[in-house]
């Protein structure tokens, strides 16, 4: 899945869930709140669609109104991808698998990038073996079955 569909796909389910009315506004005020707390790449889509304080537009619309109509969020990605050809382009990592990835195998920028994920940085690691110390420090905390699994700790 692209990360257009993955992610206004979640935000549907979770207005349904939740009972809100789908009107513009409250699906708007939805997504905004979805956004504040999106990372990487989903950060990335809200920033394109203008759901973020930063963006440089505002096509926020081109998501909530339809929205409100219960159209299939793919549809809603394609006309997206007419306004913004990158809101497609847009596709999520291959997830590294902890419980069983040699961490010194790994590049300094993936071992950052988990670390990102965790929304954690490492100050001061100046070598690979730094990161590595630090992701296996809060392990038990972002990934715990991962960190079970590992025989290696």
């Amino acid at each position: 899945f692209t990360v257009c569909v993955s992610f206004i796909g979640r935000l549907y389910k979770s207005l349904k869930d939740d009972d809100i009315k789908f009107t513009s506004a409250d699906i708007e005020k939805a997504l905004v709140k979805k956004c504040k707390d999106a990372k990487g790449k989903e950060n990335r889509l809200c920033y394109y669609i203008g759901a973020t304080s930063d963006a440089a537009t505002k096509t926020i619309n081109e998501v909530t109104k339809p929205l409100s109509h219960h159209v299939p969020v793919e549809i809603i990605c394609e006309k997206l991808k007419k306004k913004d050809s990158q809101i497609c382009e847009l596709r999520y990592d291959k997830q590294v698998d902890l419980s069983t990835v040699d961490l010194k195998k790994l590049k300094v920028k993936d071992l950052k990038k988990i670390l990102e994920e965790w929304g954690e940085s490492c100050k001061g690691c100046a070598e690979k073996s730094d990161f590595i110390r630090k992701i296996n420090e809060l392990m038990p905390k972002y990934a715990p079955n991962a960190a079970s699994a590992r025989t290696d700790l």
